[in-house]
């Protein structure tokens, strides 16, 4: 049995987020002893956690980028539950959890897993110098698919042992379509009749999920006479910009954003395609939950986007930013012959390639060769 600390720098809604509590609470299904460690106090998804065999829940309640009663409190709580291993969201609680790990004086196994990209400011560039520092020091970096694992290793981002292992979707909790009477009640009370297109964006609306794309997508295909209307599963700072450009375009009876949805299944279900604008994306844990729920996927070709779909198969890829491209692409799958039958392998892929037991089958090998090298690291030094 390992016992490990998951650290993120909150408990907002967000992929990495999403992906930490889920395989914490697999593992500790499987009887390893895990701990769950949130730096800021946002913690939307705290309700999601469900640790067992004396595991616990910290917020650190950091006031600032670097806090340093923050910082202290971690290294106490390290020395406290002594972990063979601490596993790290992003660069962010990277830095935590390495200086954290520096002040108990414990020898952890350090792992960070890495859902980013690219960077789109200059702010996350300059802290990417910083991170680097961290990374280079880390037992082992986890990435979530090869394309982002061979961008950074060109950019020094990089550890002692670098992994690729995909995120995953409970396969069974994301397992159909939805019964069809409740997905015709939904789209009744969302305001969409049974002819209506559908098109669905599982994203929080902020700037590099690029929704203002879709309200043009959906302009065109209306000018087209493709009854098209979108589906915003979500919320957030671009809600003002987009609500605006769906007026600019006389589409804002055309545009629905849901708010914050605890469970996004009923509203997947309720579209009738999927779509991903994103500037930048690692591999989305979205677009698998969408591909589970037998609908096909129109994705920029970003990050792992074509490790997970096979063009004209489970869905269509489009180059970033090339809204010509992507109503294309968005067109053919009106047709709804076509559209069930690219959601059928979408859900055929998931099923082989990207199901959450894949996923925490290899985090938990990871971890326990990662603690089985330490204790033989240790063994060999007593001798």
């Amino acid at each position: 049995m390992a016992r490990a600390i998951f650290v993120t720098a909150s408990l907002t809604h967000g992929g990495a987020e999403r992906h930490s509590i889920a395989v914490m609470n697999r593992l500790a299904e499987r009887g390893h002893e895990c701990h769950a460690v949130y730096i800021k106090n946002v913690h939307t998804q705290l309700d999601r956690i469900r640790l067992r065999n004396g595991g616990t829940v910290r917020c650190l309640n950091a006031t600032r980028y670097f806090d340093g009663r923050a910082l202290a409190d971690f290294a106490a709580y390290i020395s406290r539950v002594r972990p063979a291993a601490i596993v790290a969201a992003n660069p962010y609680a990277l830095m935590y959890s390495s200086l954290a790990l520096g002040l108990s004086r414990l020898r952890v196994r350090l792992v960070v897993t890495y859902h980013s990209t690219r960077l789109l400011g200059a702010k996350e560039q300059l802290q990417m110098m910083l991170y680097r520092l961290f990374f280079w020091t880390t037992d082992c970096s986890v990435f979530v698919c090869e394309r982002q694992r061979r961008y950074w290793l060109r950019r020094g981002v990089f550890s002692r042992r670098n992994e690729v292992i995909y995120n995953g979707v409970d396969t069974e909790q994301f397992c159909d379509g939805g019964d069809p009477r409740e997905r015709a009640i939904l789209r009744r009370v969302l305001g969409f009749s049974d002819a209506d297109y559908v098109l669905g964006i599982p994203a929080l609306l902020r700037r590099e999920k690029n929704h203002l794309q879709l309200v043009e997508a959906i302009a065109t295909l209306r000018n087209r006479g493709i009854p098209a209307r979108a589906l915003m599963i979500g919320d957030g700072e671009m809600r003002g910009a987009v609500e605006a450009r769906a007026r600019e375009l006389n589409v804002e009876n055309d545009v629905v954003i849901t708010g914050l949805q605890q469970d996004v299944r009923p509203y997947i279900a309720a579209c009738d395609a999927m779509v991903l604008c994103s500037f930048t994306e690692a591999f989305s844990v979205a677009a698998i939950e969408a591909m589970a729920l037998r609908r096909p996927l129109v994705h920029s070709d970003v990050g792992g986007a074509a490790e997970m779909i096979v063009p004209g198969c489970n869905g269509f890829l489009f180059p970033v930013g090339d809204t010509k491209a992507l109503v294309e692409k968005l067109a053919i799958l009106a047709d709804r012959t076509v559209s069930t039958r690219m959601g059928k392998n979408a859900r055929d892929v998931v099923e082989r390639r990207f199901s959450e037991r894949t996923m925490v089958d290899r985090y938990e090998r990871l971890l326990l060769d990662l603690c089985r090298t330490r204790s033989g690291a240790r063994e060999a030094m007593a001798s």
